[in-house]
C-alpha cells in the first residue's frame, strides 16, 4: 500500500494503489505543511552519517523533500542540499526554513546540466516511479555517487493499536470494519530496488537499518495523526471525535507511550 508513512495508525487503506492515485493523495499533505514539519519524526544521526560517509562529496539532491525534514539533517551534517518537491505549499515552507527548493516531480525535473554526489529521498520515493526515478538519479550523479532511499517504520504497542481501533469504530460506527494498522510494508523498497537494477547504472542495492525509540505524549501522538492520509477521508467533526476518543484512551493508559522505530532503506552506488 503506497502512502506516506503508511504505518502511522492508518484507519483506512488508500484507494487503489496505483501511483497516479497515490499522487492525488499526496496533494493533501500540503494542506498540513506546518503540522507535518512539526509532528513528523526525524531521522537518526547514524543514518545521516552513514549516507554522508559513503558519498563521494557533499552536494545532495533531496527528492520529494517536503517541508525539508531530511534536508535540514543533511545540512546540519555539512552538506549543500537542493530540494525537489512537487507540492508548492510544502516547497514554500521548506524555503522559509532556509532550504533551496525547485518545484517539480522528480522524474520531470530539469537539473540544467548539474551533477551531484548523492540523491536522497526520505519517506517520499513511493510517490516516484521506481524505474524513471532511478534513471533520473543515475543521470544526476557523479561517478560513485550514491542513491539513498529511507523511511521510518514501526509497530504500534498493542494497547495503542487496540485503542485506535476502538476510537475509530466509535467515531465511525458504520465503517466497513477497517482497524488502524501499526506496522508498515515489510519490504518497503522492493520495487525501488527493482527499478534501480533495471537501470544497469548502479551496483547492487544495499540495505539500511537503524533502530531507535521515542516517547510520545498524548498530545504529540494526536498531532501526528491528522497528517496521515488515512484520516483525510473523514469529515472534520468525525475526525475530531476519533481524536477525542483516542486521546481519552491514551490518558487512561498513563498519557504517554514508547514507540520503537526502525529506519529502513537502501543505498546504491553509481557505477
Amino acid at each position: 500500500m503506497d502512502i506516506v508513512e503508511r504505518n502511522y495508525g492508518e484507519v483506512m487503506p488508500p484507494s487503489p494503489p496505483e501511483l497516479q492515485d497515490s499522487r492525488r493523495t499526496a496533494e493533501w499533505f500540503g494542506l498540513e505543511a506546518e503540522r507535518y514539519d512539526r509532528a513528523r519524526p526525524r531521522y537518526p544521526e547514524s543514518l545521516i552519517d552513514r549516507i554522508v560517509a559513503i558519498s563521494p562529496g557533499t552536494t545532495i539532491v533531496d527528492a520529494g523533500c517536503g517541508t525539508g525534514i531530511s534536508s535540514r539533517a543533511f545540512q546540519a551534517a555539512g552538506c549543500t542540499v537542493l530540494g525537489v518537491e512537487p507540492d508548492p505549499r510544502m516547497a514554500a515552507f521548506a524555503r522559509g526554513r532556509g532550504l533551496d527548493v525547485e518545484v517539480a516531480r522528480f522524474e520531470d525535473w530539469d537539473p540544467a546540466g548539474r551533477t551531484f554526489d548523492a540523491v536522497v529521498s526520505g519517506t517520499a520515493w513511493h510517490w516516484v516511479d521506481p524505474f524513471e526515478g532511478a534513471r533520473k538519479a543515475a543521470g544526476l550523479l557523479s561517478p560513485t555517487g550514491v542513491l539513498a532511499l529511507f523511511e521510518n517504520d514501526f509497530t504500534l504497542p498493542p494497547e495503542i493499536m487496540a485503542a485506535q481501533g476502538n476510537a475509530y469504530r466509535r467515531a465511525v460506527p458504520d465503517a466497513p470494519g477497517e482497524t488502524p494498522r501499526g506496522d508498515g510494508d515489510k519490504k518497503p523498497f522492493a520495487k525501488a530496488a527493482e527499478g534501480i537494477r533495471r537501470t544497469a547504472a548502479f551496483g547492487e542495492p544495499e540495505p539500511l537499518r537503524f533502530a531507535w525509540e521515542r516517547t510520545y505524549t498524548r498530545d504529540e501522538w494526536l498531532d501526528i495523526l491528522p497528517t496521515q492520509g488515512g484520516l483525510n477521508h473523514l469529515a472534520e467533526d468525525v475526525r475530531a471525535r476519533f481524536l477525542a476518543y483516542l486521546g481519552a484512551a491514551i490518558d487512561e493508559q498513563g498519557g504517554a507511550f514508547v514507540l520503537r522505530y526502525t529506519t529502513v532503506g537502501i543505498t546504491a552506488i553509481r557505477r
